[in-house]
């Protein structure tokens, strides 16, 4: 049985990035909502309590009760959670008089105490609440301090409970990752098991179990998720997947043969299917990005549903779902955090469709399957490839769909993406793109003035999808490439780069 810690989500958008720190730590964990708590059984090792925008003095705090865990697993409170437990315990809780937010150093640790070992008296942490513990229960024991806040960390005397202000899952927290390999390695005794390879043998060997000899159809992308989601069914089931690619008309250029050459020699059953034109059908007139999204994800389901009706007794629809993917559509579990935007494989499927669903990689991060991945010797070109949007380029392309400003956004992407390639940027950059813009602009062409579209070009760095930074492409490739797309995509006679980081904004415009 996997090990597991329990994250308690009170509604921080730092909650992932605590998962992140865990499962870096080679510990699986999984998040929660406080209002939503499973079973714990002998598999939990320990239980966090996560931040929260809300404040443990207003009148509808979340609240949960900890003290079933208190003193029988042990328990770390971050920010909120550690301001929770003081106030609960009967601490006083008080407003900051200036908002605690950013760098600030240790002034004191007791290197005594094992949450603490490890941890040097000046290391940088980085906080980021609007209320401070003023005074502690007597038996709470202080742990940590700054020069401003005097309970930065204290333990519950006697017992595995623990609470700290600042954030030790953000990088900024220079000891962040000790701290944490302190309570789960340490304290919870968790055994640091959680690697691509466990995580793929027991997947498969649960796959067996749920699905038995049923038939599966799977829809394929290209991408890594779903390829690996495909190479882990098809190691369970064998020809019992029946694999389908969709050429929605979305895709980049030439990606539709280019994808399905790919997966010749992984003896996965693949069929592609021409669907392009009851995508484009679905998508006229729609401008807003959701119905866009809501468009495209019908879409998919009624050709699966119509494929599915061509292979006797199919029971399941597999999807190569990941967490960011979860994470981003719907609060994880059905907790408080904030819905950021929808995805076509999320949410469940229509009355009409009688399969059930199986996702096989909907608890790991972006860079954990492509690792899976490498363990199940995926080719690098398809481990390696950017991601891409499930919606294609139904999503970078502003405004409404059509045909012909498909035909423009994808010669100016083949142009984006082949000069990536032939410079060697694209393996430095995490994704990158095109987007077509509905803006027009005035421009000179020989002696003529052209009023056409404008061409964004979109790169970041990222771990898992979950923050990123854009990249810093130089400046004589950005303006070959800008030179190349104006001169050959007719349509096009501005190109812009985009410098935004995620947040506050996200990787893709819609």
């Amino acid at each position: 049985m996997q090990q597991k810690i329990i994250i308690l989500d009170f509604g921080s958008q730092y909650t992932q990035l605590i998962a992140r720190r865990v499962r870096e730590l080679n510990v699986f964990c999984e998040i929660h909502p406080f209002n939503k708590i499973p079973a714990i059984g002998s598999d939990v090792m320990g239980i966090i309590l996560s931040g929260s925008p809300s404040s443990v003095r207003q009148a509808d705090a979340p609240e949960v009760d900890f003290l079933q865990f208190h003193g029988k697993l042990p328990l770390l409170g971050v920010c909120y959670g550690a301001q929770y437990m003081a106030h609960k315990m009967g601490g006083n809780v008080m407003a900051s008089q200036t908002r605690e937010y950013g760098r600030a150093n240790l002034q004191y640790t007791n290197s005594l105490n094992p949450l603490m070992r490890d941890i040097a008296s000046d290391s940088q942490v980085w906080m980021s609440h609007g209320d401070t513990i003023k005074y502690i229960p007597t038996d709470f024991e202080i742990i940590g301090s700054t020069d401003t806040v005097e309970v930065a960390a204290y333990q519950i005397k006697n017992t595995q409970t623990y609470g700290i202000q600042f954030h030790p899952e953000v990088t900024h927290s220079n000891d962040g990752k000790q701290l944490l390999y302190n309570f789960l390695v340490n304290i919870c005794h968790c055994k640091q098991d959680f690697t691509p390879d466990a995580f793929a043998d027991e997947t498969i060997a649960a796959l067996k179990l749920q699905l038995g000899n049923d038939k599966v159809v799977l829809g394929l992308s290209g991408g890594v998720d779903s390829s690996v989601a495909a190479l882990i069914l098809h190691k369970a089931i064998g020809k019992n997947l029946h694999c389908v690619f969709v050429d929605n008309g979305l895709l980049r250029k030439d990606e539709f043969e280019l994808v399905l050459n790919s997966y010749q020699h992984l003896g996965l059953n693949v069929k592609g299917v021409n669907a392009k034109q009851k995508f484009y059908d679905a998508l006229a007139g729609l401008s807003d990005p959701e119905l866009k999204r809501k468009a495209i994800g019908r879409v998919f389901i009624e050709v699966f549903d119509e494929e599915s009706h061509l292979i006797s007794d199919v029971k399941w629809l597999a999807q190569g779902t990941i967490y960011p993917d979860v994470i981003e559509s719907v609060s994880v579990n059905g907790g408080p955090s904030a819905t950021i935007k929808s995805h076509h494989n999320v949410g469940g499927l229509p009355d009409f469709m009688k399969l059930k669903v199986v996702e096989p990689l909907k608890t790991l991060f972006k860079d954990e399957v492509r690792r899976v991945g490498r363990a199940l010797q995926l080719p690098e070109n398809i481990l390696n490839r950017h991601p891409f949007p499930g919606p294609g380029l139904a999503i970078r392309i502003l405004g409404d769909v059509t045909p012909q400003k498909v035909a423009i956004l994808q010669a100016a992407d083949f142009i984006y993406i082949d000069n990536l390639k032939k410079s060697g940027w694209y393996d430095k950059v995490w994704q990158a793109g095109a987007i077509y813009l509905p803006v027009q602009s005035v421009g000179v062409m020989g002696d003529e003035r052209t009023y056409e579209n404008v061409i964004c070009l979109r790169a970041v760095e990222s771990v898992d999808g979950m923050t990123a930074d854009w990249s810093h492409l130089p400046y004589p490739l950005l303006a070959k490439i800008s030179n190349e797309i104006i001169n050959n995509v007719k349509g096009i006679n501005r190109v812009v780069y985009d410098i935004s980081s995620k947040p506050p904004a996200t990787i893709e415009w819609e």
